[in-house]
């Protein structure tokens, strides 16, 4: 692979981790533990969250299809690369732990996309109208919070693995 697509290859993944990372960082950091002191106040505001989560999900979904397939270029182009399912050096082991991270994301944004998302929408709805139980909303509040900060754990041991195997 040449030097300069390499580069691009590189920048695109950077691009990529910051936006799908640091949007889970920015998110369980910053907005989660603001927005539980006014969601206690005005369950209303609950609506704020589903429309960032809105707009978050195209990105880190586009992030996450960037990351794939920049992240087998940069592999491959690797002088560490000794070949599919090769772990007989320090380097593959770091990648191979990254990967394992990355799925393990990858499951936490399935689940909150398709199950736990939709969920929380469908018990908003019914609280609206008040035909729901507000603890299903609180439980399911509380399992999207803790997926959202395990999914974000798992961003960073992604970030130490790369770090870990850049080093090599």
């Amino acid at each position: 692979m040449s030097q300069s697509t390499l580069a691009i290859s590189l920048f695109f993944h950077l691009v990529a981790t910051v936006v799908w990372i640091g949007g889970l960082v920015i998110l369980t950091v910053l907005v989660w533990p603001e927005t539980r002191r006014i969601l206690a106040e005005n369950p209303g505001v609950y609506s704020l969250l589903t429309r960032l989560r809105k707009r978050f999900l195209p990105l880190s979904n586009l992030s996450l299809v960037v990351l794939v397939v920049t992240g087998l270029f940069q592999m491959t182009a690797d002088p560490n690369y000794e070949g599919v399912l090769e772990f007989t050096n320090e380097w593959s082991r770091a990648i191979l732990l990254k990967h394992i991270a990355v799925g393990g994301m990858v499951i936490c944004g399935v689940a909150l996309q398709f199950w736990v998302a939709p969920a929380l929408e469908r018990a908003s709805l019914l609280a609206e109208r008040r035909k729901s139980d507000p603890q299903e909303w609180e439980r399911l509040h509380r399992l999207e919070v803790r997926l959202t900060w395990v999914n974000t754990t798992l961003g960073i041991l992604v970030l130490a693995f790369t770090a870990w195997a850049t080093a090599i």
